[in-house]
């Protein structure tokens, strides 16, 4: 497995990529820079061929509504697995922490459910996507929105001051995925929930594929076998934890809906 700064400078690079074309308004095709079909797309066709902004989006769960009145900009950069917002409960008045926000897409689904009472919160290691995502929210005028340079291991978060973390298709990427879920246990409010889309595996992946830095950018190699990926999950502290639903990605590698409870 590549260094743990590797890894990370070349997700950097790599999503940095993604919100410039988002921002220069073209179509972004997940599959490069790397060769490696992903991206957290449920297909490399799926992924690759895009006829409109929300097309992508559309593909991995989003609905039509949910889209609507969001950026073109917002929609381009999404480059999630599934579409947690839609599966978290979300009421009003909660306080909604996203792991890897990107441009904004799941920050700006959730401040619409929590309402002005509650706040959406986006945490985001590449300024690009930071910029795109403010740029975004204040297009939409939000007020109860907020985006915060951050690593998703170490975050920029008071403890117990979250109802709900989502997160989508970023857990992956990061290369200590027990400091990701041990920051979230504890910036969540006791009784405090996680839904997370991600990529997993059904059994493990050949070691040329985990030790290619442009796989793990694109979703790949940095993706666990989902026993292990709950078993972290449990070891944070977490309950009840379970997979809501998944969907195929491409041979052992699928993505998944997991659900977790932070006890009371």
């Amino acid at each position: 497995m590549p260094e743990s700064e590797t890894i990370k400078e070349n997700v950097r690079e790599h999503y940095s990529e993604v919100a410039k074309r988002a921002q220069a308004t073209t179509i972004v095709s997940c599959c490069a820079p790397s060769t490696t079909a992903s991206c957290c797309a449920p297909s490399a066709a799926s992924c690759c061929g895009p006829t409109s902004a929300g097309d992508y989006a559309q593909k991995i769960g989003y609905a039509l509504d949910e889209l609507s009145d969001l950026p073109d900009a917002a929609q381009m950069a999404s480059a999630g697995c599934g579409n947690p917002t839609a599966l978290a409960g979300l009421k009003e008045g909660e306080v909604v922490l996203d792991l890897g926000s990107g441009g904004g897409i799941d920050v700006f689904i959730a401040a619409k459910r929590v309402g002005p009472t509650g706040k959406a919160i986006g945490v985001d290691m590449t300024q690009e996507m930071l910029d795109l995502a403010t740029k975004n929210a204040d297009e939409l005028g939000f007020e109860n929105v907020e985006f915060r340079k951050g690593d998703i291991e170490d975050l920029p978060v008071e403890d117990g001051t979250i109802d709900v973390i989502i997160s989508n298709c970023v857990i992956n990427l990061a290369p200590d995925k027990d400091k990701v879920f041990r920051e979230a246990y504890r910036v969540l409010k006791p009784g405090g929930r996680i839904m997370v889309s991600d990529i997993v595996t059904d059994g493990a992946l050949p070691e040329s594929i985990r030790n290619d830095p442009d796989a793990w950018a694109a979703c790949v190699s940095g993706a666990l076998d989902v026993n292990e990926y709950t078993g972290k999950i449990k070891s944070a502290g977490f309950e009840n934890v379970r997979i809501v639903d998944k969907r195929g990605f491409m041979g052992i590698v699928y993505s998944a809906e997991v659900e977790a409870f932070k006890p009371l």
